[in-house]
């Protein structure tokens, strides 16, 4: 049973708000305030797990008040409720996780406890916390064992599939930022050619309509682009206060943002990993790659709830020049951590798309190669893969198993 504090200056919405979470059977009504100057003393008498805050009684006074309480209280989750998009997202600014919209349902209230209250250790959170949570947005970071293994082809085709569905919006934000080369894998318009070092220069006064001015967008699938830095020397102006930045605010628009990292872990692609739900680490089956997976997971658990986020991607898995007799078996023995998917070898349709500027979604929906990560984004959500995307794939299954 999870503790929660809520305030509401005014008494209609607190009443509506108050019967909404007597509906819900793992969170309890710790404290209620109806003036935002009074909230944090109720929240440091109280200790909530979890405070709900409206902003519409005083949008100004209570978003003051968000940024002294996430100061105070970093590791209590703030959820607010609005009808100002504007108002959300200056509240995720300052500091709150999770919004929701007015009038707010039982079914979204719902969706986002269970995320918030997981997130707080209440409940078993969901596999990689991938479900997402009404108003919410999902994080994959895509990292590499190394160049050359498909990181940047399994980041594009991955967030395409996922675009594709009508109910998603989503979002590949290109972090490699001296050597990127998403732009080249999609055919994309839009974007007036803005770059995130071009965000990062103007990050004082970025807004949705700045940020929806940079997102390129590659029409075919629906996925938007957020490109890395034009010029090399721009890599430097971009630091992990940037990404932090315009990762939260992209996470107001999109269902989903899938970040395409750099191979150096810089402190940007920290930053990221951090705010990640789940990170995908890519390797093949060959020496150099499985080697540098045990070095990554040995970084990665040094810091504390990173190394549970990791699941390994296998790609090009029955390749003459990538597989140097190492058995998928014989992987798991080596990295001490189950094979979480495996992406067969496809050169022929992986090349064509490349070539052709688009997604395997679009350019070659019936390859394996796009059958498999069709099926890998189906297990991220919960649904079982069809059985050929699945097929020889024993780690996928790892997901509900293996933690």
């Amino acid at each position: 049973m999870q503790r929660v504090a809520i305030v509401d200056p005014t008494e209609s919405t607190r009443e509506s708000l108050r019967t909404l979470l007597l509906g819900v059977d793992f969170v309890w009504l710790e404290a209620e305030c109806a003036r935002y100057e009074y909230f944090p003393d109720v929240v440091q008498t109280s200790g909530p797990d979890l405070a709900i805050v409206t902003l519409d009684g005083d949008r100004a006074k209570a978003l003051a008040m968000i940024g002294q309480l996430s100061a105070a209280h970093p590791k209590m989750p703030i959820l607010t409720i609005s009808q100002d998009h504007q108002a959300l997202l200056t509240s995720l600014q300052r500091g709150a996780r999770y919004f929701l919209t007015h009038p707010v349902t039982l079914e979204d209230m719902l969706a986002a406890l269970r995320r918030a209250v997981g997130e707080s250790g209440g409940l078993e959170a969901a596999p990689a916390g991938l479900a997402r949570a009404a108003g919410g947005c999902s994080v994959i970071a895509v990292l590499g064992s190394r160049g050359g293994v498909g990181t940047t082809t399994l980041a594009v085709n991955l967030a395409a599939t996922l675009a594709a569905d009508p109910a998603h919006a989503v979002a590949l934000i290109d972090l490699d930022l001296t050597l990127g080369d998403a732009d080249i894998a999609l055919e994309v318009s839009g974007g007036e050619t803005i770059s995130i070092a071009d965000l990062a220069r103007n990050i004082e006064r970025l807004d949705m309509n700045f940020l929806r001015r940079a997102m390129a967008r590659h029409e075919p699938s629906r996925l938007s682009v957020l490109r890395h830095p034009l010029e090399v020397a721009e890599a430097g102006i971009v630091h992990e206060g940037h990404v932090e930045r315009v990762v939260n605010l992209l996470k107001v628009s999109y269902t989903h943002l899938v970040v395409d990292l750099s191979k150096s872990l810089l402190p940007t692609d920290l930053m990221a990993l951090r705010m990640a739900d789940l990170i995908l680490l890519t390797a093949q089956l060959e020496l150099s790659s499985l080697r540098n997976v045990v070095r990554l997971v040995h970084c990665l658990n040094a810091e504390d709830g990173l190394g549970e986020k990791v699941r390994v991607v296998v790609n090009r898995q029955g390749s003459e020049a990538g597989d140097e007799g190492i058995s998928p078996k014989k992987a798991e023995e080596v990295i001490g951590k189950p094979l979480f998917w495996q992406v067969p070898n496809d050169t022929k349709a992986v090349a064509g798309a490349r070539v052709a500027g688009h997604p395997l979604v679009t350019h070659a929906p019936k390859s394996r190669a796009q059958q498999s990560i069709a099926g890998l984004a189906r297990m991220l959500y919960g649904k079982p893969a069809a059985p050929d995307a699945a097929k020889g794939s024993k780690g996928g299954w790892g997901f509900f198993g293996k933690r």
